[in-house]
C-alpha cells in the first residue's frame, strides 16, 4: 500500500519536453499544472518529496481538511509548491521564508496562482526566531493552519524553529508537518515537539522514510 501510494504522488511530477532558458518542474495538483523553477544550489529552492507528500493530502483529504478561505502559513516555504496548492484549493495563504528565497519564492507563486485564486497568495520574511511579535503579532495574526514540509534537518537552528511554531499556532491551530527522517539528533526533534503539541501521524511512507503528523496544542487535538 505504501509504494502504491507512494507512485500515485510521484507521477503528479512532470519534466519539459524541452530544455528551456530556466530551469523548471512540472506537477498536477489542485486541477492545474504547476511550473516550478529551481534553484540547485540552495536546499530551501528545491521541491523535495515531502512537499509533494503534503500536496498530495491536501488535495485527496479536501473534505477532513476543507481549505476554503482559510487563513495558512507555510513555514519553510522554499520554492512554494505547497502554498500555491494550499491557495488554488480556496485558502488565504501566507508562504514565508529567508530573504534570500523570497525571489525566487515569489516568482513561482505569481506565476501559478495570478487570476486562478480566490485569495492571492502573499510573499513574507521568516527567519525562525527572530522579531516573531514584531512581524507577526499575536494580538492580529491568526493562522487556521501551519504547513511545514521537510523543515527539520541538519541545520543549527531547531530551537528557533519550535519556538517559531509556539508563536505562530493558537488553541485552535492545525498544524500540519511532514518530516524526513534522517539523523538521531534531527529526529529527537519529534520528542521536543511533542512537550508542546499533541501529535498524530496520519499517514506513512516507509520507503520514503517520511511521515506527515498533524498536531495542535496540548489538549486540543480534535477527532
Amino acid at each position: 500500500e505504501d509504494e502504491q501510494i507512494v507512485a500515485k504522488i510521484m507521477e503528479r511530477r512532470f519534466f519539459p519536453d524541452h530544455i528551456a532558458y530556466k530551469t523548471w518542474e512540472g506537477f498536477h495538483f489542485a486541477g492545474h499544472e504547476i511550473r516550478i523553477t529551481e534553484a540547485t544550489d540552495c536546499y530551501g529552492a528545491v521541491v523535495w518529496p515531502s512537499a509533494l507528500v503534503l500536496c498530495y493530502f491536501l488535495e485527496t483529504n479536501s473534505k477532513q481538511c476543507n481549505l476554503v478561505d482559510k487563513n495558512v502559513i507555510e513555514i519553510g516555504a522554499g520554492t512554494g509548491l505547497v502554498s500555491i496548492v494550499a491557495s488554488l484549493l480556496g485558502a488565504f495563504v501566507t508562504a514565508t521564508d529567508l530573504p534570500e528565497l523570497l525571489g525566487n519564492l515569489q516568482y513561482n507563486i505569481l506565476q501559478n496562482t495570478k487570476q486562478k485564486c480566490k485569495h492571492q497568495p502573499c510573499v513574507k520574511e521568516l527567519s525562525w526566531g527572530i522579531d516573531l511579535e514584531k512581524n507577526f503579532p499575536r494580538s492580529s495574526c491568526h493562522f487556521d493552519y501551519i504547513m511545514a514540509a521537510d523543515v527539520v534537518y541538519h541545520h543549527p537552528f531547531l530551537d528557533e524553529l519550535l519556538l517559531t511554531f509556539d508563536h505562530l499556532c493558537k488553541n485552535d491551530t492545525v498544524i500540519l508537518w511532514v518530516m524526513k527522517f534522517r539523523l538521531e539528533k534531527e529526529n529527537r526533534f519529534v520528542d521536543r515537539f511533542r512537550t508542546l503539541f499533541d501529535l498524530e501521524m496520519i499517514s506513512n511512507f516507509p520507503s520514503l522514510n517520511i511521515a506527515l503528523y498533524k498536531a495542535m496544542r496540548k489538549g486540543r487535538m480534535k477527532a
